[in-house]
């Protein structure tokens, strides 16, 4: 229903309770005007509760981070003890480059030309 449910609800309310002098037989207008404005207080409470807790939330970044080729969850860590230096590692040696060969494509034939 929200806000503006709960505020229209009130001014149907009002106007029943407090604007019309109609009598229908077996049917109070005011009394039916009084519980308009009621449920529409209640409405507007209500949508204002909601609207805060929605508005109260928090957010978390999780940020991957890869390591070994696999994508892994970056979690706090604690203080690790320090460790001894290690050796450094062997550098990477790659393959040579190899060139590119272009795609050779066959040569096209024009479509038959229809009779007319």
């Amino acid at each position: 229903m929200g806000i503006g449910g709960g505020i229209a609800l009130i001014v149907i309310g009002a106007i029943l309770a407090f604007g019309v002098r109609d009598s229908v037989d077996a049917i109070d207008l005011t009394t039916i005007g009084y519980i308009c404005i009621g449920a529409g207080v209640l409405a507007l409470i209500l949508a204002i509760i909601i609207n805060a807790q929605r508005s109260n939330t928090t957010h978390r970044e999780v940020i991957d981070q890869r390591v070994g080729g696999t994508a892994q969850a970056a979690a706090p860590q604690a203080p690790q003890a320090p460790q001894a230096p290690q050796a450094p590692a062997a550098p990477v040696q790659q393959a040579p480059a190899q060139p590119v060969q272009p795609v050779q494509q066959p040569p096209q034939t024009p479509p038959p030309a229809r009779g007319v």
